[in-house]
């Protein structure tokens, strides 16, 4: 009925303002593709809205949006790969930062971490997401997750460590 559009309506604003922000300094971590970032994170906030009387009822409509980003950049990341041509090598990554980095240091030791391993690191520490939660979105088990932050923690700290 048309009288129930306003108000999913306005439940869905509330829901892209306070996650949309959020959503794209993840996915600029995630990604070190200011460009890609800023494009998974629109995707993945339409396509909730397409959604969105399916997508509110879910116990973890963040969690669902942040997938439907990281599934959407690797696909775009796939075929990029696919399309380069022999000896193009321009690199990609941006230079840009997210808003709220606390330690330049840490924050580029994320970003040198392989894509594995820097996605469950900023699931896990930056947003604050359970093993389990974690485990759930990328489709991996909770003991691979836990073995590559055990290998991701480990290689931070070389990383720092170098620094000093």
């Amino acid at each position: 009925m048309a009288v129930e559009r306003p108000s999913q309506g306005a439940d869905f604003d509330a829901f892209y303002r306070q996650l949309r922000p959020r959503l794209l300094r993840t996915m600029l971590l995630t990604l070190n593709d200011q460009d890609l970032a800023v494009e998974a994170t629109d995707e993945a906030m339409a396509r909730a809205f397409q959604r969105w009387s399916t997508v509110a009822g879910y116990k973890n409509p963040d969690g669902w949006t942040y997938r439907v980003a990281l599934n959407w950049a690797r696909n775009r990341l796939r075929r990029r790969h696919r399309e380069m041509t022999v000896g193009s090598g321009a690199d990609q990554r941006s230079s840009s930062a997210p808003d709220a980095v606390l330690d330049p240091g840490l924050d580029n030791a994320v970003r040198m971490l392989p894509f594995k391993l820097r996605v469950v690191v900023v699931l896990r520490y930056y947003l604050d997401w359970s093993t389990e939660e974690s485990a759930k979105a990328l489709r991996i088990p909770n003991g691979t997750v836990k073995s590559r932050l055990h290998r991701a923690l480990r290689q931070l700290a070389e990383a720092v460590e170098r620094e000093q």
